[in-house]
């Protein structure tokens, strides 16, 4: 059967070619591949002499020879020179085929066959080369047919595969590959054959035969054409880059765990709340580390124990007796797969045995137990179960579910516990189980997921900070996810570590807070305090947990004659420091208030005393010691204040400023105004002097001293919150408790950044009727008509039952006066609250109270004033001094009479 040589086959490569030389040796018939290969047509070479016209002349004697002997009818094989037409130079060598044969005629002729020998040797060098390349090649090579079977392997491929090279031709990817890799490489196969675009570094995933190890190559494929350019098939050469792979998720691991720790390292602890650290500890780790999780916290911590009961590597929790560990709360939990019931784990009967445990990536065993056979779901890329890496998951778990206020998505947990655990929940875990060991030993547990459930293993791990144990948490990764590894244990101990140590430090913090609170709301005023002509109210509002305790104070302190102290202050700096600095200078200030000084001497004194607070001596140095030591030896306390002293039957009220805010006062029918207190320079930078102001304020006057909590924020600047403050006090007349909640209602105080201090007084006065007041003159009848003075104001505000008393107090007042004073006699009787009688004179002497010898006939008076009143003092006053006594009314709890022996006891 005849068939035609295909475009390609060998002769294309081999170059033969093919003419005849007649009976009398000139060249007969010339073929095309003649025409090629000598570069002459076959009009110029029929007829011509072959050895004249292609041979070199040192040459064509011989050639002559050679073909009369051919014609004769001898055949020759040999290699022949031969050159082009017009050049002198050999062109090259040609092996010639010259075969005898006969015309019709029965003359001799001959057939030459002419094959280039330059392309013989071309094709030889390139069909060793070829065969060393293919043959010795490190990788695997295939060459596929057009009807993609293969035609040819390597070595290096049947070494991977099995048997031998011709054992493999006539298979397909099929007999390779899973079926989804061989639908892959067989559709990139038809691809690169029909388009012969190639395909570089595909990556293909199965498994040599007879092993179970899953391995990573990558393709390369591309189309191979014959001579003429016909497709003859498609080459491919295969690479083992499963260590490359390995390498590369590793590093990417490695990546995604710094990542995930600079991310937790931004996320955990924005703020001092225990609670709030657990959910952003969870908002980190679900879902870029694991699938589900939940942090249990001790009880203890939460409740303000002072210490938490985990101090690792002790014995704790044993004693409770085998009911299980120290009372935890569950926090917060986290999930992927919003709305799925699942256990995190299961509870190992402490009698059954473990299971087996796989070897780790690293060569080391899991610490407790993993997944049961059949559990381990292995990742896309068959890695190793102990390798590290956050690969598979759940898909389109886009961010975690949170439950805070409802039943946790986890039924159990992998501690055993059979009921859904709440959020908010006070619970313990079994004394056997993993995370008791884990509370008790510090130590991470790995917890295969309960037959059934979507959890594929848990890791129980405990947060440690200082080496005591707050609390726990539980990463879980569901059926599909990459097993958890040894470089996974380590980021959740990290993770857990760094959320601790945060939660650690809110405990500490909230600690200190409340201790600070509680040492400043000890300082304040307890409830609502009473003060004789005014109506007071008053509100404090401390920051908030996140921010630190300030030293904001305010008091209403009473003096002597129904006057009244009405002060505010706030010490600057924030913490503890700044809460105690404000007790030491509220205690002074209410020493000072009991020795009646004006205003400005006492802050005066206030300033001193804050002077003091910061020298390396104590609260004790002087001022004088300070300056000498200098102000680098000593920390600056600087604190504002205003002190006012309040006078009902006058209703003046004198101001003095320390660098604080101004007081607002509100007069009846009219806006509010800012009272034009000079501010001076605040307490502790000394050396102002402080001035007074004195201002009469009518009945029904508001008057309001605040902190700068109240009008100053980040928002806004301090003449915008002072304006908004005296609109928010301008308007109709309403109860002075409302007119506070108003305030803090409508301004835009910004609370949390500051405390809030605000003390508000609605004037009142003390009625007329209410005050007895008299002159009397320098002599010895005055002391009889005071008494007479008495006895007539108290039986007109029918306090008959003082008479008595208050005769033989007067009278032994104004005797002293008498006595020992100087100039004019006042007696003055304030009806409020109390009694109270005040006798004044121009005598600058005190008076001092001392105890009489048996043998003394006088100087018992002020021991009589002492023991039959209420309360007795004196105070200088501009023109002299005032000696004054208190009485509680009848109606009010009296003082008791006096004893026998107390009265025995003046003698």
């Amino acid at each position: 059967m005849w068939q035609s040589s295909p475009p390609g086959s060998i002769y294309d490569y081999i170059r033969v070619a093919s003419f005849s030389i007649g009976p009398d040796g000139l060249v007969d018939q010339w073929s095309r591949r003649a025409v090629e290969l000598f570069g002459v047509s076959a009009e110029e070479a029929r007829g011509k002499d072959p050895v004249e016209v292609f041979m070199p002349a040192n040459l064509r004697e011989r050639g002559h020879r050679r073909v009369r002997e051919i014609l004769d009818g001898k055949e020759w094989t040999g290699l022949v020179p031969f050159r082009q037409p017009g050049e002198e130079q050999p062109h090259g060598i040609a092996e010639m085929y010259v075969m005898p044969s006969e015309t019709e005629n029965g003359e001799r002729t001959a057939l030459c066959i002419v094959v280039d020998v330059r392309a013989l040797r071309r094709i030889e060098t390139d069909l060793a080369a070829s065969q060393a390349i293919f043959g010795q090649s490190p990788f695997g090579f295939l060459l596929f047919g057009t009807d993609l079977t293969v035609k040819r392997t390597n070595r290096r491929f049947a070494t991977v595969f099995g048997g031998t090279t011709d054992d493999h031709r006539g298979r397909t990817a099929y007999d390779y590959l899973p079926h989804a890799e061989a639908e892959r490489l067989t559709a990139a196969l038809r691809t690169v054959l029909e388009t012969g675009e190639a395909v570089t570094d595909l990556e293909i995933v199965g498994a040599a035969p007879g092993t179970r190890d899953r391995r990573h190559w990558s393709i390369n494929l591309y189309r191979v054409h014959s001579g003429s350019g016909r497709p003859v098939g498609v080459a491919g050469l295969g690479i083992d880059v499963t260590r490359r792979y390995n390498a590369a998720r590793e590093a990417a691991s490695a990546r995604r765990n710094l990542a995930l720790l600079n991310e937790a390292g931004a996320r955990i602890g924005t703020t001092l709340d225990l609670q709030a650290t657990a959910r952003e500890l969870l908002d980190v780790a679900v879902p870029g580390f694991c699938d589900f999780a939940a942090v249990d916290l001790y009880q203890g911590l939460l409740t303000g124990d002072e210490a938490p009961p985990g101090r690792w590597g002790s014995s704790t929790d044993v004693g409770y007796g085998g009911a299980g560990s120290a009372e935890v709360r569950r926090v917060a939990v986290a999930s992927a797969v919003p709305d799925t019931p699942v256990r995190l784990g299961r509870q190992r009967h402490p009698g059954a045995p473990a299971p087996d445990v796989p070897p780790s990536r690293d060569g080391q065993a899991a610490e407790t137990t993993t997944a049961a056979p059949g559990q381990v779901a292995k990742g896309r890329d068959g890695a190793d179960p102990a390798a590290t890496g956050r690969e598979g998951g759940v898909q389109g778990a886009a961010a975690p579910d949170r439950t805070d206020n409802a039943v946790a998505p986890f039924a159990g947990d992998a501690c055993g516990d059979p009921e859904p655990i709440k959020v908010g929940s006070v619970h313990r875990f079994p004394f056997n189980s993993p995370c008791a060991g884990a509370l008790r030993t510090g130590r991470v547990h790995t917890v295969p997921g309960p037959d059934g459930s979507i959890v594929q293993s848990t890791l129980v791990v405990p947060m440690v900070a200082h080496d005591t144990v707050v609390g726990l948490a539980q990463f879980s990764r569901a059926m599909g996810s990459e097993p958890f590894g040894t470089r996974d244990r380590a980021l959740a101990v990290e993770l857990a570590a760094r959320a601790a140590v945060c939660i650690d430090n809110a405990r500490l913090y909230r600690r200190e807070h409340e201790r600070a609170l509680i040492l400043q709301r000890s300082l304040l005023p307890p409830g609502d305090p009473e003060a004789a002509g005014l109506d007071i109210a008053c509100r404090y509002l401390p920051g908030t947990v996140g921010s630190e305790v300030g030293g904001d104070w305010f008091d209403v302190i009473e003096l002597p004659g129904h006057r009244t102290a009405l002060v505010i202050g706030d010490v600057m700096g924030r913490g503890l420091r700044a809460a105690v600095a404000m007790g030491e200078l509220r205690t002074a200030v209410r020493t000072l208030a009991q020795l009646d000084l004006e205003p400005a001497e006492v802050l005066s004194h206030l300033d001193e005393t804050a002077r003091g607070l910061g020298a390396p001596a104590g609260a004790q140095q002087s001022a004088r010691a300070h300056k000498a030591r200098g102000p680098e030896l000593a920390e600056v306390y600087l604190a504002t204040c205003v002190y006012a002293v309040y006078d009902p039957v006058t209703r003046r009220c004198t101001f003095a400023n320390a660098g604080h805010l101004p007081p607002v006062l509100v007069e009846p029918g009219a806006p509010a105004r800012l009272l034009d207190v000079p501010p001076g320079m605040p307490l502790g930078v000394g050396g102002e002097p402080f001035e007074e102001v004195t201002v009469e304020l009518p009945e029904g006057a508001l008057l309001a001293l605040y902190t700068d909590g109240l009008v100053e924020s980040r928002d806004h600047p301090l003449d915008e919150g002072l304006n908004a403050f005296r609109s928010a006090l301008t308007g109709p007349d309403r109860p002075l408790e409302d007119v506070c909640d108003h305030v803090l209602t409508t301004l835009d105080t910004g609370h949390g950044e500051d405390d809030i201090a605000l003390l508000m007084a609605r004037i009142q006065g003390l009625p007329s009727e209410a005050v007895g007041d008299w002159r009397l003159p320098r002599e010895p009848r005055s002391v009889g008509r005071a008494r007479e003075l008495a006895r007539a104001q108290l039986t007109a505000w029918e306090l008959e039952p003082l008479v008595d008393t208050v005769e033989l107090l007067v009278s032994e007042l104004v005797t002293n006066a008498l006595r020992y004073g100087e100039g004019e006699i006042r007696l003055r009787l304030l009806r409020e609250r109390t009694l109270v009688c005040e006798v004044w004179d121009a005598g600058l002497v005190q008076p001092r109270r001392r105890r009489a010898k048996d043998t003394d006939e006088g100087g018992r008076g002020l021991q009589l004033v002492g023991l039959l009143s209420a309360a007795w003092g004196s105070r200088r006053t501009p023109r002299g001094k005032t000696v004054w006594f208190e009485l509680a009314l009848p109606d009010g709890e009296g003082s008791p009479e006096p004893t026998v022996d107390q009265l025995l006891s003046m003698f």
